[in-house]
């Protein structure tokens, strides 16, 4: 925390910095429950994250406050929200960065739970089923007994890249097309895709992946904002994965 963020208090005590988050409350389960904004204050502290304040918050002042978290530590994806209208972790968001005005709000596209909760498993879920995200093998090679092919270090270290997706929302939340169109597979649908694409285990041709996005819901329905791009917390090459994807699925509609 820099020394502007920090005045002296009698007795030489540091006081940090006084916070207000202004938190969208809503509860769809509540009849009653209408969309408003609420406010919290809340002094600083060092190393304060969003999940920490968040935790402050529904410890001492708010225990109705509802949102995600499980890993703390940026690998489950379950805390992500709209900081400032911009999708992002609150477990790995510092206060420090942010000014004394903070608005939290639940991601969109997916469905409200309640407050800053929301169901992207259930999201996360249906895009996998459709697209089909395992490895497809043939039948002969399911055999448990059999030793696995080496792969090429460059190689498996490329799908290991684009595995470490922890599939937080933050990509679709910031698309303007999936906020448009309900069937939109999004950027991690796509990064699942590619992923797929890239692995030799995998049998399915150019033509079957071009039936699972070859479409507006796919490839052809991004509109190249690339917001995905912006707020992956991972820094996933999702431009580049789009782009990949796009080159293939071109060629294989022009045949």
């Amino acid at each position: 925390m820099s020394e502007t963020q920090k005045t002296a208090a009698p007795g030489g005590q540091t006081r940090h910095r006084m916070l207000t988050f202004h938190i969208l409350r809503y509860n769809p389960q509540d009849p009653d429950s209408k969309p408003h904004m609420q406010s919290y204050q809340l002094e600083e502290a060092e190393g304060m994250t969003l999940f920490l304040a968040l935790s402050e918050i529904r410890e001492h002042q708010d225990p109705t406050l509802q949102y995600d978290f499980v890993c703390r530590a940026g690998i489950c994806g379950s805390c992500s929200m709209l900081i400032n209208g911009r999708p992002g972790l609150a477990c790995r968001t510092l206060t420090k960065d942010l000014g004394t005005e903070i608005t939290l709000a639940p991601l969109p596209v997916f469905e409200l739970i309640g407050d800053l909760s929301v169901n992207t498993g259930k999201w996360m879920r249906g895009m996998s089923e459709r697209l089909e995200t395992w490895v497809h093998t043939k039948e002969q090679e399911l055999n448990l007994d059999k030793a696995e092919e080496r792969m090429d270090p460059d190689l498996a270290e490329s799908i290991y890249e684009l595995d470490r997706c922890v599939e937080c929302g933050s990509c679709v939340a910031a698309c303007g097309t999936a906020q448009m169109r309900n069937d939109f597979v999004g950027a991690v649908g796509m990064n699942k895709v590619a992923r797929f694409k890239l692995d030799p285990r995998d049998t399915r041709t150019d033509d079957d992946f071009y039936e699972l996005v070859g479409d507006d819901s796919g490839v052809f329905g991004c509109m190249s904002l690339l917001g995905c791009h912006d707020v992956c917390p991972k820094e996933l090459p999702l431009q580049t994965q789009i782009a990949f994807l796009r080159r293939k699925m071109i060629s294989v509609g022009l045949k």
